[in-house]
């Protein structure tokens, strides 16, 4: 039989009547009887000792479903060699095909009864010894379930009865046998055995019976059915992968990561082989869920077929859900082992029936033309998706695939505009006023032709949004370093959209950090991000003011929320939902800002709306990278904690509470988050570029997988008083002088 074949009989299949051996009886055995005493019958004098002599036999009856089913059979009535050893062989009248799952042996004798099924839960007939605890002074139940199992629940057998089972499995082979330890393991057992028995005696008496082997195993199927349940014969077994793994573990406790370290030829061809096995059986495993699959398409799986059938997981996934990842799956186009693979093939095919999902496919593709390492392999893609939509045929509304492509390029063409106008304002020499009047100027007389479009285009960060052109009197621009511009386009539904066009950022990271906020319901604000080049792209503007502005006007965040929300009979004279808002966007950026490791946070990055929603943007340093030097675990300000009412008040509880409940929240799609990192590895994004191996190690740590729920809101509710601690450090000295002084 080779390696890789598992062969079986099927109960149904077989013709056999049901065969097992009655052993022995195990433990303390009953008294001895009492001496010879004559009576009289009428076939003469018989001794007491030869009438209980010959109660010592063994009774067996098979029970099907809880029914009896067949003859019972018993067995001699003395016992050969050592008092109550049978060594006799059973044969049930009942054959083997005509068992059903839940069929059972019920055995009885003098001293008391016990019942054992003959499949186990994996549907596999017994086979081998088994030792069965009697229940002294009762009859074996046949029914189902059982009040006399033979085989006690782990819960419920003592020390002695443990060991026991444990030593059945490794005689039965079902542990893996190690020379040096069994030896070991055999002398501390009977050590064991001897002290327990010495402590607390041994009352139970068991049953030995031996169950019937044969050529292969045996596996539970009624005549005509299907399926089959089929043990796994490597369960337990050397796992050549596994091994590597401990190599690796036990050189990390010695402090040291051996990066080098590589199977031999033995380790190498048995990986091999597994890997093989796994490749032909990858289709009919259980299907896993698309966000399993995104881990198949990262960096550490490089086999072709894999990819591929990551990719055939994907499939299943509507365009929204694509369109989730679809910036992970862009990136993960590099680890593909050709430049228009099975991948690449995928997008395309997706882009064609979706123009949405099309735009940002050609822009995430077009940032990655420029990486000196796989620009090839993006070009081949970008040529793929430009040859595919240009066949396509005219749609609905007449517009053909070469009109659609043209619609798409003329997106690069607007922002290759706005970075003309970027530069130009910028040289321009005065305050804020004179740039703005600049942009006014350069839209309505150099640059006319974007006021007014030739053509209609899809709007680059929102594809839906068809944009006519920009209105020069409802744009501006930001007073930054980078003067960023704040365009009004007007859309075809004569309305306007307002965006921001950054120049001198790489927005990737930003796009990468507000994807993980879009699925939390803490009133977090995810705007819209995206890339154009690895320096410019466009965001969407949200109605707000940087905290800086507002409390240089207002002198207290409350005091600017209760122009908005009055209510002179609620706390601090806000209304209860605009509170709330508050507290919970607060405690939502909270755990975001733990988590990602987002550093760089000050009053001018951190907005708030008008309706009490606080967010922040400007995410340019993650995964620890941080200007400021011991940035405290948590990013709060003292500003947002005294519009709670400070570290006392029932709304900083709140607070808490809402920042453990995100905390945990997030902590449970952390193989999707991390998944979704990984596919960045290679990247050229600088935070992840750096050092991506230690970045995910430090992002995974974040979500303390080693906690439970409960554990993890104790652990939380400490960071949060932590990092308050930090923006009070003079309270916190007056608190431990007190302390000491009543101590």
């Amino acid at each position: 039989m080779g390696a890789s074949e598992f062969r079986f009989f099927l109960s149904c299949d077989i013709n056999s009547p049901v065969t097992f051996r009655i052993d022995k009886l195990d433990g303390i055995p009953p008294p001895p009887p009492p001496p010879p005493v004559q009576k009289s019958t009428d076939s003469g004098l018989v001794s007491v000792a030869e009438e209980k002599k010959q109660e010592l036999y063994i009774e067996c009856a098979l029970y099907i479903n809880g029914a009896p089913f067949g003859l019972p059979m018993r067995t001699r009535l003395h016992t050969t060699g050592s008092p109550y050893c049978w060594n006799e062989l059973i044969t049930l009248s009942s054959k083997y095909r005509d068992l059903t799952a839940h069929s059972q042996l019920a055995i009885t004798g003098l001293i008391g009864g016990a019942t054992i099924l003959l499949f186990n839960s994996k549907m596999q007939m017994k086979s081998g010894k088994q030792k069965l605890r009697l229940w002294q002074g009762k009859e074996a139940d046949g029914s189902f379930p059982t009040s006399t199992p033979g085989k006690v629940p782990w819960h419920e057998c003592g020390e002695l009865e443990r060991l026991e089972k444990l030593m059945n499995k490794f005689e039965r082979g079902q542990i893996q046998s190690i020379d040096w330890l069994d030896r070991l393991m055999l002398k501390s057992l009977d050590k064991i055995k001897e002290q327990e028995s010495s402590k607390h005696g041994n009352s139970n008496l068991y049953l030995v019976i031996d169950f019937c082997s044969f050529e292969h195993r045996v596996v539970f199927q009624k005549s005509g059915a299907k399926f089959v349940t089929v043990w796994d014969t490597e369960l337990g077994k050397f796992n050549p992968s596994e091994h590597k793994q401990l190599k690796l573990a036990r050189s990390l406790d010695r402090g040291i990561i051996d990066r080098d370290l590589k199977p031999s030829n033995a380790e190498r061809k048995s990986i091999q082989s597994e890997a093989k096995q796994a490749i032909q059986l990858m289709y009919k495993w259980e299907t896993i869920d698309v966000c399993d699959a995104l881990e198949l398409l990262s960096p550490l799986f490089q086999s072709e077929e894999v990819r591929a059938f990551a990719v055939s997981v994907l499939e299943r996934a509507d365009d929204e859900e694509l369109q989730c990842y679809l910036l992970q799956l862009v990136q993960a186009i590099r680890f593909e082992r050709s430049d228009r693979s099975r991948l690449s093939q995928f997008l395309v095919e997706r882009a064609l029936r979706n123009i949405e999902l099309a735009s940002y496919f050609r822009w995430y593709v077009n940032v990655e033309l420029t990486d000196h390492v796989y620009n090839k392999r993006y070009h081949s893609t970008y040529s793929l998706l430009e040859e595919s939509m240009s066949k396509l045929p005219p749609g609905v509304n007449g517009e053909d695939g070469s009109k659609l492509w043209q619609s798409l390029v003329r997106q690069t063409e607007l922002t290759a505009q706005l970075c003309t106008i970027t530069r130009e304002v910028r040289n321009i020499r005065g305050n804020t006023q004179k740039k703005i009047d600049k942009l006014k100027q350069l839209l309505s007389e150099i640059l006319s032709e974007l006021t007014y479009f030739e053509e209609p285009l899809r709007s680059p960060l929102t594809p839906s949004v068809i944009i006519k052109g920009i209105v020069p009197g409802e744009s501006s621009l930001f007073k930054s370093q980078l003067n960023s511009l704040r365009l009004a386009f007007r859309t075809e539904d004569e309305g306007t959209c307002k965006v921001i066009f950054k120049k001198g950022d790489d927005l990737r990271q930003d796009q990468l950090v507000v994807q993980m906020l879009e699925n939390l319901d803490l009133c977090l604000t995810p705007y819209k991000v995206l890339a154009t080049g690895h320096d410019e792209g466009m965001l969407e503007f949200i109605p707000s003011r940087p905290l800086a502005q507002i409390l240089s006007e207002n002198r207290s965040i409350t005091s600017y929320l209760q122009k908005f929300h009055p209510d002179e009979h609620a706390p601090f004279g806000i209304t209860a939902t605009c509170l709330d808002t508050f507290i919970k966007s607060c405690a939502g950026y909270s755990v975001i800002t733990y988590i990602l490791w987002i550093g760089d946070r000050h009053l001018d990055n951190l907005l708030l709306t008008d309706d009490g929603r606080l967010f922040h943007v400007d995410f340019a340093f993650i995964l620890g990278r941080d200007p400021k030097p011991f940035p405290p675990p948590m990013k709060l300000c003292k500003e947002m904690l005294e519009a709670m009412g400070g570290a006392d008040s029932q709304y900083y509880t709140r607070f808490k509470s809402y920042c453990c409940e995100a905390y945990n929240i997030l902590r449970k799609p952390s193989n999707l988050i991390l998944n979704l990192f990984y596919l960045m590895a290679g990247s050229t994004i600088p935070d992840i570029a750096s050092d991506p191996e230690k970045g995910i190690l430090k992002l995974q740590e974040k979500f303390r997988l080693d906690m439970d729920d409960e554990a993890c809101i104790h652990f939380f509710q400490d960071l949060i008083n932590e990092s308050v601690s930090a923006l009070f450090p003079q309270m916190v000295e007056t608190i431990h002088r007190w302390a000491q002084y009543w101590l």
